[in-house]
């Protein structure tokens, strides 16, 4: 391969790459007019491990366990969080802010940001918040 060819597919995995990075940011209004969000789980990751949602909207977030074990998806403030750090539930599927997510699978939930601020999304499973499985969605105006 010579260096005309070499620098040619460089260019195109380049491109390829910052796509696929501006593709993790990209929103899409859904057909009942939601904006969805996709957070991928790799690596006991959130990737994004932060999010910028609007307030008063319903947001949909589309989870996706990349990983060959299960984990949490859990919004809430610190309050929240310090309950289920010590907790006893095993699964979650009755709040929207409370996804459980099987190794390999995706969940989707609904929800809506009634004020400005901050929450951290984290999965308590054992070890998985002290190992960084943890971000941040900001709901702004």
């Amino acid at each position: 391969m010579g260096r005309t060819e070499l620098g040619l597919l460089t260019g195109i995995v380049v491109a390829l790459a910052i796509a696929g990075a501006a593709a993790a940011w990209t929103t899409v209004r859904g057909a009942t007019g939601t904006t969805e969000y996709t957070i991928d789980i790799r690596y006991s990751h959130f990737d994004p491990s932060e999010l910028s949602v609007p307030v008063g909207v319903p947001v949909t977030i589309v989870l996706r366990n990349r990983d060959p074990i299960d984990h949490e998806w859990i919004l809430g403030d610190a309050a929240v969080h310090e309950r289920h750090r010590t907790g006893t539930e095993p699964v979650h599927a009755a709040r929207p802010t409370e996804i459980t997510v099987p190794a390999g699978e995706t969940r989707r939930t609904t929800i809506v940001i009634d004020e400005a601020g901050s929450l951290q999304y984290i999965c308590h499973l054992p070890g998985h918040e002290a190992y960084g499985m943890v971000g941040l969605l900001v709901a702004g105006s």
